[in-house]
């Protein structure tokens, strides 16, 4: 299965902030994001598999995010408008306490920002292509660190802010740097 993409702008219904929240609110068993584009994308729900290694991923940096205590970390039901007015939901993402306190946003609310960290993991209906696109989007909107973990190669591609993307073969684990201090995330389970 592939993610369902349906194009709004050129069928004049461009679907303003609100609209798309009460959309999301409506369809609650869809996973929705809207492009930058406006385009509609309604992702499948993933495999097994998948589930099971997003769901560590969310544990992993959840429970470094508690001891650590500088930011909150969210799942990938958590939908970010970026500066651009694209919605994404990252598999997993983080963002500095202080960037939210000072925005004071509407908890009920898609967070007005762009993560300063942002995982994606590749599901077997992603393609290659658009999760690599999905990432620069990040980075061009405020992303200090990023990974795009692709079980399929058995490939880790790190994004960082003025930097070419590295590329790590069948990495054991990868490093927070220091955007995330002292986290570690063991790839065991994941990749």
């Amino acid at each position: 299965m592939i993610p369902l993409v349906l194009e709004m702008r050129s069928a004049d219904l461009d679907l303003s902030d609100e609209q798309f929240y009460r959309l999301c609110q409506v369809n609650r068993d869809l996973r929705l994001e809207r492009s930058v584009e406006g385009k509609l994308i309604i992702m499948p729900p993933t495999g097994w598999e998948t589930g099971n290694r997003n769901l560590r991923l969310g544990q992993r940096l959840g429970n470094w995010a508690d001891a650590d205590g500088s930011g909150l970390a969210f799942d990938s039901s958590t939908g970010f408008r970026l500066p651009n007015g694209a919605i994404r939901s990252p598999d997993a993402a983080w963002v500095r306490r202080e960037r939210l306190e000072a925005l004071q946003p509407d908890p009920n609310k898609f967070l007005p920002l762009c993560p300063d960290f942002a995982i994606e993991l590749r599901s077997a209906s992603d393609t290659l292509i658009d999760v690599k696109a999905k990432m620069q989007e990040y980075l061009e909107n405020g992303m200090q660190l990023g990974w795009l973990i692709n079980p399929q190669d058995q490939q880790v591609e790190i994004y960082r802010v003025d930097r070419t993307v590295e590329i790590l073969q069948s990495p054991t684990e990868v490093s927070g740097e220091t955007v995330l201090p002292n986290f570690i995330l063991r790839l065991d389970g994941i990749l």
